[in-house]
């Protein structure tokens, strides 16, 4: 007879978005997100007010994620949680308590690096969400986020090889610093993503020329502010009235190296096998692009569902139950970790 998978709580806290699942196995029986908007005002995360913020949500948004998997606190058999790398007191908020509902409960739990979750959030099963087959190892994982940009060969759920990787700013970074630029609100990733699908990308910056697989946007950015200061110069409107054309522009000078670079990493491993993972992942030219060189190229490709690029629970549940079938789970002793290389 067939052991039934466990039921785990998997919980995410590295940033400012408090999330809870539930899943047994790969199922995915809940998965609850609170955002927290409050970070609007700023232009970017405040870490103090976002640590508070967890506090306040954590508690509410479990007793949601239990409510909506019609499950109680008896049915759980596991915890999985966020360790690393991310906002030191964010992570503290998730890691603490994670730890201690272990304790009273008196079941284990497992840590998760938050990168190696996304890249393993193709294996969750949910209807009508996602539920094709799971990709075989090895795959090719284009990962790119807010604070990550990396080409990744995924050879098991916990060995990762990198292949090549920013050398300054991450491409999600670069979105919301041009955001900023344009006077857009935060996070101004998917605002720029909607505008661009209504111009034409007429304006050119420099690219920087990176060895290897290797990725930098410091520079980008500073090509992009210059073009508009110059711009701005003959045309003091330009930034309003050709708002679309800026977006355009912006949007493929950034998507360009990614895609580039997922063509070099296929050539250079032969690994047919591609995924997508992270908060940029969900960006409609980047999508479209990476399914061009697919149907092109051949590629296996695996795009995550919109709910599963950014930051949520049901990964962290994902590589929580692969960690949980080598049975390696955590200890009291374990604690958040701000910086955490991913597996080699």
């Amino acid at each position: 007879m067939t052991t039934p998978a466990p039921i785990l709580l998997a919980i995410e806290s590295s940033c400012d978005d408090t999330s809870v699942a539930v899943l047994q196995g790969f199922r995915v029986l809940a998965n609850v997100v609170h955002s927290q908007v409050l970070h609007e005002r700023f232009g970017g995360v405040v870490p103090e007010l976002a640590s508070r913020a967890h506090v306040e949500a954590l508690m509410p948004t479990v007793a949601a994620a239990l409510q909506r998997a019609n499950l109680g606190y008896a049915d759980l058999q596991g915890i999985a949680v966020t360790q690393g790398p991310g906002l030191l007191g964010s992570l503290l908020v998730g890691h603490s308590f994670a730890k201690s509902l272990s304790v009273s409960l008196g079941i284990p739990f497992v840590n998760v690096h938050h990168m190696e979750a996304h890249m393993l959030a193709h294996f969750l099963l949910e209807p009508g969400v996602q539920d094709r087959p799971m990709p075989d190892f090895p795959y090719l994982c284009l990962t790119v986020s807010g604070g990550h940009t990396q080409l990744v060969v995924v050879r098991a759920w916990n060995v990762f090889d990198v292949l090549g990787e920013t050398q300054d700013d991450a491409v999600g970074e670069a979105y919301d610093k041009a955001a900023k630029l344009l006077s857009l609100a935060y996070p101004g990733g998917p605002i720029i993503d909607r505008w661009a699908q209504q111009g034409q990308p007429r304006f050119d910056f420099a690219q920087p020329m990176m060895p290897g697989l290797q990725f930098s946007y410091s520079g980008l950015k500073t090509s992009i502010l210059r073009r508009m200061q110059k711009e701005v110069q003959t045309n003091p409107h330009t930034l309003e009235t050709d708002l679309p054309d800026w977006c355009a522009s912006i949007q493929h000078a950034l998507i360009a190296p990614l895609v580039d670079g997922l063509i070099q990493a296929f050539k250079q491993t032969g690994i047919r096998r591609i995924a997508l993972a992270g908060g940029v992942s969900a960006n409609s030219w980047l999508r479209s692009e990476v399914q061009r060189c697919a149907d092109t190229l051949e590629w296996d490709l695996y795009l995550p569902p919109l709910s599963y690029t950014t930051d949520n629970a049901a990964m962290v549940g994902a590589a929580g139950y692969f960690a949980w079938q080598a049975q390696q789970f955590g200890a009291l002793s374990d604690t958040a970790q701000a910086k955490f290389l991913i597996h080699g």
